[in-house]
């Protein structure tokens, strides 16, 4: 029976320390790790007190057995004249040194020791370190940010202001150099630098950050660079094999490219290199799987396409009472145009703070890492593309789920019999989810087979926090940018009366800059709303 027990509990902590994982995806996951950091703190302060009772009880020994042995010393035989000193010696030597040997060899680390062994089975992994690496990353690609700003907090809307180390900078190059990201490795190999020659206090060495910096820029094609960096490692350890090896094989580079180079204008001489110029230190961002990268990163950053006067005019804020729904008849919903076409609307106090509370209350317990499904499968799987957690809500959770949906339902005119569970999501560290759409393309006919309620019609968004910078939500397609406000909500029609795909409504969720954002979300479907939203005579009703 003890064997099957114990293979129970590692069960359980491996359990736990599955759903534990990937802490940087959630924010709201995250603030468990403070509260973590501070028991280890108390816990680490209790055994400070302990060692220092310790050295004090040694201390006070101490000086007591030097006075003693001063005066003992001073005259041994005239000492041990008396009989109680002679006695009191040998019970000295016999008892109590065994006694101060005992103190000294007493564990006080035992409590702190249990604890951290506890508290280490929750904490981040490795995955952790490299995702929150690269979430930086993503911040500082995203809104324009140069490593010094990031560095030294210089981020706009924060509260509590912290500053990157050399050793963090460094930590921070080499993710990316060991993701082959040489890109991020200079720049930050380059901070790093240049706060170590600004005279920080740091464990790293220059030689360390050199090493990596100047092989980054080799991979860019720098190779004057490159030998420039290599020659200053040796200069401060001129028996580093690599950097040596590295500086001939450089040398050897720049030959071969001096006399290609002769050869080509000897046997053309007007002809001219198509290479281009490489600014020593200045190097482009790759580009990547994105195509709409540049136009989705501007509008997170509020540089986005401006609507024309006259098509401002167009928007309006009303009254909402949901076609005359007796529900809202009294108490209609403020409703703002956002965008015209395709008609995006903003609903105000859509959820009072003490409902918000409520579902982040009931989420928190079940987020689990955000899944996206992989077109070519069909499964669910996670991808870097879609950093946040999530969790679904029922009805029978909790009566302010049902008094949510119910209300969504009245302010859509669209049913949630057929809809998809609410679902809660909390954005982690640099937190997004790149352009996609909700509907299923005709490529992917069976993303929603297994619901058999149709394709999703419909997306109602809640905003269920403020945030500070960034995490709008971005539509690359036509320019819209709809930032976050706690209590309201975006609805938008994913679907055209026909059925057909509305492919303008690919979105984003930029990366959160600085806070903590929350939404919930309903998805409606198809079926059960022929009625409630008839097919229109054309495609593209």
């Amino acid at each position: 029976m003890k064997p099957l027990l114990q293979w129970m509990f590692f069960a359980c902590i491996f359990l736990i320390r599955r759903a534990e994982a990937e802490f940087f995806t959630s924010i709201g996951q995250m603030t468990d790790l403070i509260y973590a950091e501070k028991d280890l703190v108390q816990s680490l302060k209790e055994y400070i007190r302990a060692e220092e009772n310790k050295l004090s009880q040694i201390k006070s020994w101490a000086e007591k057995m030097d006075v003693l042995t001063s005066k003992s010393t001073s005259d041994p035989e005239g000492y041990l004249a008396h009989p109680v000193n002679a006695y009191k010696l040998v019970k000295r030597l016999n008892t109590d040194w065994l006694e101060l040997e005992n103190l000294v060899l007493q564990d006080t680390t035992n409590g702190f020791i249990a604890n951290l062994t506890i508290q280490r089975q929750f904490f981040p992994t490795e995955e952790d370190e490299t995702g929150a690496a690269k979430a930086l990353m993503r911040l500082q690609d995203t809104y324009k940010l140069d490593p010094e700003t990031l560095s030294r907090g210089n981020l706009p809307g924060t509260k509590y202001r912290s500053s990157l180390t050399v050793g963090d900078c460094f930590g921070m190059g080499k993710t990316a150099y060991n993701d082959g990201d040489y890109y991020h490795t200079v720049l930050w190999m380059e901070q790093a630098l240049k706060q170590h020659d600004e005279g920080e206090d740091t464990a790293v060495s220059k030689v360390e950050i050199l090493d990596y910096l100047s092989y980054a820029v080799f991979q860019f094609g720098d190779l004057h660079r490159a030998m420039e960096l290599t020659r200053r490692l040796i200069s401060l350890d001129s028996s580093h094999e690599r950097a040596g090896s590295n500086l001939r094989y450089f040398e050897k580079l720049l030959e071969k490219e001096r006399e290609e180079k002769e050869k080509e204008s000897s046997v053309n001489k007007t002809m001219t290199t198509t290479e281009p110029v490489v600014q020593s230190g200045a190097y482009e961002r790759p580009l990547d799987y994105l195509p709409e990268r540049d136009i989705y990163e501007a509008l997170c950053r509020g540089e986005g396409v401006k609507m024309t006067p006259r098509r401002q005019k167009r928007l309006f804020c009303r009254y909402h009472d949901g076609n005359r729904n007796p529900h809202l008849l009294i108490a209609p919903f403020k409703e703002e145009d956002e965008w015209d076409s395709p008609h995006i609307v903003r609903y105000y106090d859509v959820m009072s703070d003490e409902e918000i509370e409520k579902i982040k209350q009931l989420a928190k317990p079940r987020l689990a890492r955000a899944t996206v499904r992989d077109p070519k499968t069909g499964v669910l799987t996670v991808a870097s593309y879609r950093v946040s957690k999530s969790s679904w809500l029922e009805e029978d959770d909790d009566p302010v789920v049902a008094k949510v949906n119910q209300r969504m339902q009245q302010i859509t005119g669209l049913t949630v019999k057929t809809a998809e569970l609410l679902q809660v999501a909390n954005y982690g560290m640099g937190g997004q989810y790149e352009p996609h759409f909700d509907f299923s393309r005709k490529d992917e006919p069976d993303a929603f087979k297994r619901l058999g309620t149709g394709n999703r019609v419909a997306t109602f968004l809640n905003y269920m926090s403020d945030v500070e910078a960034g995490g709008a939500t971005v539509f690359p397609d036509f320019g819209a940018a709809i930032w976050p406000k706690k209590g309201t909500a975006v609805f938008w029609y994913n679907l055209f009366r026909s059925g057909e795909g509305d492919y303008r409504t690919r979105h984003a969720a930029c990366p959160v800059l600085v806070g903590c954002k929350w939404v919930s979300n309903k998805w409606f479907h198809e079926r059960g709303n022929e009625f409630l939203r008839p097919c229109g005579r054309t495609e593209v009703d």
